[in-house]
């Protein structure tokens, strides 16, 4: 009644402009129905109805309460004209009350918008009667008879699908409730047995419990038109059912017709015309793998499957068989053993048969190990676990079990897989991480980003902590600072148990340990290389996006090198071996390793005997932006300018100083020679200190991109030509004064600096250099044509120099009967050698 007094009064008050002229002819009319008005309005507050988010808005409120009304009496129609199973209503004589409004408000939120995933009703309701098996399992620690004997002691959660009555029954055989307990935690919001319970038990027992009742059983609307929960405690002898259709009431009354459950409580769900899918077994099973796989008591599904059996054949059927066996008879011989025709009479006549069987199968058979202290769990059950967890075939590369305690504890296991799945870098930054977070082994989620780092998402595990904070429900939860603390030490762990698995092959080459074990090193190294093979990127992409830990992960890098071609090294082992006095890293990017080990850029390194790392993946180039230092050693791209070895001594450094003095006015010239061609491109062209046989490489800014980097960014889709323009920089021309082409370029300019060719042959050595350097060269045309230019002068062809005339060719005709011409002639000439071929036979 409240509710049409409050719909009727509020389609009134906004539905005709008429009417409030009217009220305007009549103040005391007015004040009346403002009155009434308010009182509507109070009513329907108090009564717990949620004013539409259009209110406000032109005839909102008149549109909302027409709609009531219409979906009201299509509702009831539907309900008249319908002739398959109907809802059940309340029990005659039942005891009929109404939710607080607080409830009603609640189931409102829950069944638009608290909920993202209907699926979760069924984690929601089997974590309530896990929560209630617990507390009677410690109950019965203190008082065995609260468990009972026999069947009343085996503690489970049974699931049953009846598809006529489009209904789903969840059972368990926990602690129940009594009527004044069903009246306090199913007409409260989020009233909890469990957490009352918990408040008598400040001190000791299991304080791990969820709750009996919360939040979360209301989200059994999401899915159901009708609930019943069927329920008795061992504090009371009556068996109680409360039943409730979600609209304001629910009625409690004491259970005579249902079947006694002796102990704990049922829910019937009967499902929403829209929620028929969870009437299929699969689906339901499917769910409780995702989300209750590891609950601690069994859950079981009431299934059928075929089973075929042998029953006797009965008398009309073995008429008929016997007339089948005559007429095959017929066909055989007829002269059988009568031993033989004696056996087959004393062998028992039956016939297979298929039927249908019914039974509990279990659903949840893994284990929640991580409950466990590690030193219990064998190597094989880690691996079964994660076979299980991970639906993968193959054994993990290595795991890591442990406990955080302090402000936030969990227990956590986390995996890291043998191979890279194929499509690990696809959509890189829109993958979730593969962790599964639990609260208190119940599934809330795998796509929590709060988890773990991008970069390391290629890990899987569990993760469940007793301690985590919820929101209203268990599916969202708060931005709490607990989050940022799991993530903090869920990382730290990570990388560590990636270098034990880095150190378990003894990576530093000590000879000195005799008694080490040979080949159980040789697989740790293999076990390492293989996680490099597949996630050695990861740890790149870490590096650049991870700077707190950038230390850590640069002490798991591996990589080739100049002395160690063949054999992954760690930055560690090049320190250990740096020569004295080296005061850089060096390291040299490109293409590949074959291409590195001829590179120009090298030729020095390699003859003072310094190691270069080789970094042949295309996202090295970004990893060394982020990357700058490593134990207080500076890295020293060897393909940028002003490289320095640290090994020169005072004489050479006067040496060198008085030598580009020397050829100041040469490298000027140079300068001058190859600003005509590249204007934006030269910076500078100096002597160089990095060459042995090669007489000149291209260089480029400490800053800028190296030949590599223009590479990688010339194969961007999306590049931005402004910006690479900019990132290329200008480039430094570094000529070997020592190399006889150097030194006769010299001579020619010292004869004569204006002349055309000493000018072009300087411009081709630099672009020769670029080519070698591994750059770019745009306009290839003007190249081309400069080395035409100098192949014309080497073999004496004159540069102006005309093209020649097309050639001549005599006519077909002519060729003709020049052939016939000459045919007799070779007819004759050949004669005679035939007749001296043939004489010996015409002899004979």
């Amino acid at each position: 009644k409240r509710r049409k007094i409050l719909l009727i009064s509020s389609s009134l008050f906004l539905e005709t402009p008429t009417l409030v002229s009217f009220f305007l002819a009549n103040v005391r009319t007015m004040m009346k129905f403002t009155k009434f008005l308010l009182l509507g309005l109070l009513i329907g507050l108090f009564a717990g109805i949620s004013v539409p988010s259009n209110f406000g808005s032109d005839n909102a409120l008149s549109a909302s309460s027409s709609s009531l009304f219409v979906e009201a009496a299509a509702a009831d129609e539907a309900a008249s004209s319908s002739e398959e199973f109907q809802i059940p209503t309340f029990k005659a004589g039942a005891e009929v009350n109404e939710f607080q409004a607080e409830v009603s408000r609640l189931m409102d939120i829950i069944i638009n918008s608290l909920y993202s995933k209907k699926d979760i009703f069924l984690r929601e309701l089997i974590s309530n009667g896990s929560d209630a098996l617990d507390k009677i399992r410690f109950l019965s620690l203190t008082d065995a008879s609260q468990l009972g004997d026999g069947d009343a002691a085996q503690l489970d959660i049974r699931i049953k699908i009846d598809k006529d009555q489009k209904l789903i029954s969840i059972r368990d055989k926990g602690v129940g409730m009594t009527k004044q307990e069903i009246k306090d935690n199913l007409g409260t919001i989020a009233k909890s047995g469990t957490s009352a319970f918990l408040e008598q038990m400040q001190k000791g027992g299991d304080m791990s419990l969820i709750g009996q009742f919360g939040v979360g059983f209301y989200s059994v609307y999401l899915v159901a038109d009708f609930v019943e929960v069927r329920t008795k405690s061992n504090s009371e002898d009556t068996q109680w059912i409360w039943q409730s259709k979600a609209d304001g009431n629910f009625a409690i009354s004491e259970d005579t017709d249902g079947e006694a459950i002796g102990r704990g409580t049922e829910i019937k769900i009967y499902l929403k015309e829209e929620a028929q899918e969870y009437l299929d077994e699969g689906k339901l099973k499917d769910l409780v793998e995702k989300y209750s796989e590891f609950i601690n008591f069994p859950i079981y599904m009431w299934e059928s499957k075929e089973e075929s059996e042998e029953v006797p054949i009965e008398d009309d059927d073995e008429e008929k068989s016997d007339e089948e066996k005559d007429e095959e008879d017929d066909d055989e011989d007829d002269d059988e053993d009568d031993d033989d025709e004696d056996e087959k009479d004393d062998k028992p006549k039956t016939k297979t048969v298929t039927k249908t069987v019914w039974d509990w199968v279990l659903l949840n058979d893994s284990k929640a190990i991580w409950l466990r202290s590690s030193s219990e769990i064998e190597p094989e059950e880690y691996s079964k676990f994660y076979k299980a967890l991970s639906k993968d075939k193959s054994d993990p590369l290595t795991y890591s079990h442990f406990k955080a305690e302090g402000d936030v504890e969990f227990k956590a296991i986390l995996f890291i897989p043998e191979s890279a799945p194929p499509d690990m870098y696809d959509n890189y930054y829109g993958k979730a991480s593969a962790l599964k977070l639990y609260v208190r082994r119940v599934f809330i989620s795998d796509e929590f980003d709060e988890l773990l780092p991008k970069y390391l998402s290629f890990i899987k595990g569990i993760v469940d902590s007793d301690t985590l904070p919820l929101n209203v429900s268990r599916e969202t939860l708060q931005q709490h600072t607990s989050l940022k603390t799991i993530k903090k030490k869920l990382v730290r762990k990570a990388l560590d148990m990636i270098r034990k698995l880095a150190e378990e092959g003894n990576d530093s080459e000590d000879d000195d340990n005799e008694n080490e074990d040979e080949e159980a090193k040789v697989v740790a190294n293999e076990k390492y290389e293989k996680f490099w093979k597949s996630f050695g990127k990861a740890i790149k992409l870490g590096i650049i996006e991870d700077a707190s830990n950038r230390t850590r992960l640069a002490k798991l890098l591996r990589f080739y090198t100049s002395q160690s071609p063949d054999k992954l090294v760690s930055l560690e082992q090049y320190v250990e071996r740096m020569k004295e006095g080296q005061k850089s890293i060096y390291y040299v990017a490109g293409e590949s390793q074959e291409a590195l080990e001829k590179s120009p850029f090298l030729e020095k390194l390699l003859l003072k005997g310094f190691e270069v790392i080789y970094f042949t993946d295309p996202i090295d180039e970004y990893t060394m932006q982020n990357l700058t230092e490593f134990d207080e050693f500076k890295f020293s791209n060897a393909s940028k300018e002003d490289m320095k070895f640290g090994d020169a001594d005072e004489g050479e450094k006067k040496q060198f100083k008085k030598t580009k003095e020397h050829f100041k006015p040469f490298t000027k010239w140079w300068k001058d020679a190859l600003l005509t061609s590249y204007p934006d491109s030269i910076e500078n062209v100096k002597i160089s200190n990095r060459l042995s046989t090669t007489p000149c490489v291209v260089v480029t800014s400490k800053y800028g991109w190296s030949a590599n980097m223009e590479r990688i960014m010339r194969a961007q889709a999306l590049s931005d030509d402004s910006r690479a323009q900019y990132m290329k920089g200008k480039k430094t021309l570094e000529i070997n004064y020592k190399h006889p082409l150097v030194a006769a370029l010299k001579e020619k300019y010292e004869a004569d600096g204006e002349d055309e060719t000493s000018k072009n042959l300087a411009v081709v050595m630099f672009e020769t250099a670029l080519i070698e350097s591994g750059f770019v060269i745009d306009d290839s045309k003007s190249m081309a044509s400069r080395v035409f230019d100098l192949l014309k002068d080497k073999m004496g062809v004159e540069k102006d120099a005309p093209l020649l005339d097309e050639m001549e060719f005599p006519d077909e005709e002519e060729e003709v009967a020049e052939a016939e011409e000459s045919a007799p002639k070779e007819d004759e000439e050949s004669a005679p050698a035939v007749e001296e071929e043939e004489a010996p036979k015409d002899e004979l």
